[in-house]
């Protein structure tokens, strides 16, 4: 092993760097010698960008060479006895966020992402080249580069309510490339890097709790916030001087190495496969660093960190994932013609109109989120009992995993009640419903308790499909009627599309937003058309994937052709998580709607009636499409139809998707690309690395096919777009 990883990056001209980021928010490091109990001398270096906390921490090149120099020169002072670690903590709450992202479309050239690599590694690798131990004392929020600073250090203490810690890099389309890659499945073996590195990135950019990333073996010790740097420096003062020992239990072993960590590289390359396919590079990237990582060759892992960082920073997902990125961070938090908040009703009670499913989810997380009474009714009380049921049950579930104390527990369980007397809805602020698709029982439904409820009530409609103007056509109100569109799971997706009717008012809207705000989801305002935004794009993928089945391609050449699509699952996976009915309902809807532009599928209706489209094994997993269902297809096949090629099939979709965004945009049932691409994202868990559904189309021509124009200008196409900053650069 390499005993300097650093000695490659000797005599690399970093400043050319400088000229990209000339605005930096430079981050400082701030010395400061601590006299420890014991005698010895801790120099402790603070981060710190002289800015509040609304603007963390984070490390650009400026930043890199401010603190490179700052660790030669305690290098030198630890060679001359005068100190006897170094340690490095950052301003309050907040150790790093991470690399600095605000000109990364300016980088230039592959070359250019190389020597922003080389720098990290240079910089944060001289933790571990002082001479003298080296401290983290990670006191707040730590992501990416801020988890690399305690990495690359000798030891690592985290402060217990640090905000969040994580390794994201994957999530944003790149790996983890100032050493997390190389250097966490070596402390913490290879399955619990796997998980940090790349599952959770995945699962939406899940983070750690400071406890869950000690116990994986991140750091070293924990303590509580108030003493958090003087319990840090006595613990480190009791390493200096051999009264504590460092005992690291998750440290890969040479059985580890040689047995167990090829083999969770295989499971883990096909799990990915199976639940992403193979179009994101990033994640596959990340797994080959951790794979090669086994080695132990801190400096050569350094080295390959270089090679992906920088051919995946040059790289069209990138780019793609920090326009996502952009979105979902600034966009989501400002939704679109959201009235101000000031016009919004409280909400003290909800009443949820059925007890189904989708009904028992709605109560659960209104009841979590608002924290207010929550009453649920159905057409008997069988119906009601069985919803109360699976809401008691989800709650005492969030209570055994510790998610829930008993205090909480009891309190939201007192909070929902179920009944068959609609008497109970009179108090309610707030009443969705979730009843059958079916646009007479939503209109009659509403009819009847509008003549219950208080006249300031909001109605909520929870449709997917339906004219939420043509549900009020009944109420005598229709201005307190709102669209409020939620995902499967409801839990989970953290989209609302709010449909603001030509009838809704502006209180109404108002109370939907700060709803949707409350309940921790993103919401996007729609304008009242058939699908709104993510179902209508949906349908066009289904409607077009049916269309080549009913002229005779089998369904796995039709799932294979749209893998470039980056969809989270292929057309068969979707239809049979969505349900086939379901699905056909939505193809039926959009076709009523525009059937000169939505197909409709009356082989869907027969599988749907006649049994499963995919067959699975024991464990659900799916082994590929059904024989009965390809029988009745191809029995049923479309008069003089050809089957199509991959090619035909996805630039169909591709052509189908233009064609739609565009219309949606012209009609104005949003503002703007970015909203559908943030609707798509947050609702269809369309990938960062697709950066969104319109910058797709610009990149593969469908916008130029379908409408002579791009969606975007420039097209944002990763290191091709260029800054004036960076071409001066590269020149």
């Amino acid at each position: 092993m390499s005993q300097d990883p650093t000695a490659q990056y000797v005599g690399i001209d970093f400043t050319p760097l400088l000229q990209v980021s000339d605005d930096e928010v430079v981050t400082h490091s701030y010395v400061k010698d601590i006299r420890l109990p014991s005698g010895k001398t801790l120099a402790l270096i603070t981060l710190d960008n002289g800015r509040d906390h609304t603007r963390p921490a984070t490390l650009g090149p400026a930043t890199h060479l401010e603190l490179a120099g700052v660790l030669d020169a305690l290098k030198q002072r630890a060679a001359a006895g005068e100190i006897d670690a170094v340690g490095i903590t950052g301003k309050q709450f907040i150790l790093a966020a991470g690399a600095d992202l605000s000109h990364v479309d300016d980088i230039p050239s592959k070359d250019a992402a190389k020597l922003l690599a080389q720098l990290g590694h240079s910089t944060l690798g001289r933790l571990g080249t002082l001479g003298v131990p080296s401290f983290a004392f990670v006191n707040g929020l730590a992501l990416g580069g801020g988890v690399e600073i305690g990495l690359n250090s000798t030891y690592r203490t985290v402060d217990s309510s640090a905000a969040a810690i994580a390794l994201p890099e994957v999530f944003l389309g790149i790996l983890p490339g100032w050493g997390g890659a190389t250097l966490l499945p070596n402390l913490i073996g290879i399955e619990n890097a796997l998980k940090v590195v790349i599952e959770n990135p995945l699962k939406m950019n899940q983070t750690l709790k400071p406890q869950q990333a000690y116990d994986l073996g991140i750091f070293d010790a924990i303590f509580g916030h108030v003493n958090f740097l003087e319990d840090s420096l006595k613990w480190a003062d009791g390493v200096l001087s051999g009264s504590i020992k460092v005992d690291r239990k998750n440290e890969p072993g040479r059985i580890e190495r040689t047995v167990k960590w090829p083999v969770a590289i295989k499971i883990a390359r096909e799990t990915l496969e199976s639940r992403i396919g193979t179009v994101p590079k990033s994640p596959y990237a990340a797994l080959d660093a951790l794979a090669k990582a086994k080695d132990g060759d801190v400096a050569a892992g350094f080295a390959r960190e270089d090679e992906w960082l920088a051919e995946l920073l040059s790289g069209d997902q990138f780019a793609a994932s920090i326009y996502a990125f952009n979105l979902v961070q600034h966009r989501a938090k400002k939704p679109v013609g959201a009235p101000d908040k000031s016009f919004a009703k409280k909400v003290t009670k909800v009443g949820v109109i059925g007890a189904g499913l989708m009904a028992s989810q709605f109560a659960l997380l209104f009841l979590r989120r608002l924290e207010v009474p929550v009453v649920i009714t159905d057409l008997d009380q069988a119906r009601v009992d069985k919803g109360l049921a699976y809401i008691h049950d989800e709650l005492q579930k969030l209570a055994d995993k510790g998610r829930l104390s008993n205090d909480q527990h009891n309190r939201l369980k007192a909070l929902i009640t179920g009944t068959t007397d609609r008497s109970q809805y009179a108090d309610c602020d707030w009443v969705i419903e979730a009843v059958f698709e079916e646009l007479s029982v939503k209109q009659d439904v509403f009819a009847e308790f509008e003549k219950i409820v208080s006249p300031e009530t909001v109605f909520a409609t929870n449709t997917s499909s339906l004219s939420v103007d043509q549900i009020g056509a009944k109420l005598e109100h229709p201005e307190r009627l709102v669209g409020f569109h939620f995902f499967n799971p409801v839990a989970v997706m953290p989209l609302v599309e709010v449909v603001n009717a030509p009838k809704t008012d502006e209180a109404t809207l108002a109370t939907a937003m700060q709803v949707a705000k409350n309940l921790k989801k993103n919401a996007i305002i729609t304008t009242d058309s058939t699908g709104f935004v993510v179902n209508r794009v949906l349908a066009k993928v289904l409607g077009e994937s049916m269309r080549a089945v009913d002229d005779g391609t089998p369904f796995s050449v039709v799932d294979e052709a749209l893998a470039p699509l980056g969809l989270p699952m292929p057309p068969s996976v979707l239809l049979d998580l969505v349900g086939l009915k379901v699905g056909a309902h939505v193809l039926d809807t959009h076709h009523a709607a525009w059937p000169d532009r939505f197909y409709r599928s009356e082989n869907l209706h027969r599988v749907a009636d006649n049994g499963p489209l995919l067959e699975k094994d024991a464990k659900g997993k799916v082994k590929g499409i059904s024989k009965d269902a390809e029988r009745l297809v191809k029995a049923n096949l479309n008069p003089g139809g050809q089957p199509h090629s991959r090619e035909q099939v996805l630039q169909a979709v591709q052509d189908g998707f233009a064609d739609e965004v565009h219309r949606m945009l012209e009609e104005g049932v949003v503002s703007a690309p970015e909203d559908i691409d943030l609707a798509l994202i947050l609702g269809a868990g369309y990938p960062f690395q697709m950066g969104g559904v319109t910058p797709y189309l610009d990149r593969v021509g469908a916008s130029e096919r379908v409408f002579g124009g791009t969606f975007h200008t420039p097209v944002i196409v990763g290191a091709q777009t260029k800054s004036k900053a960076a071409e001066q650069l590269v020149g």
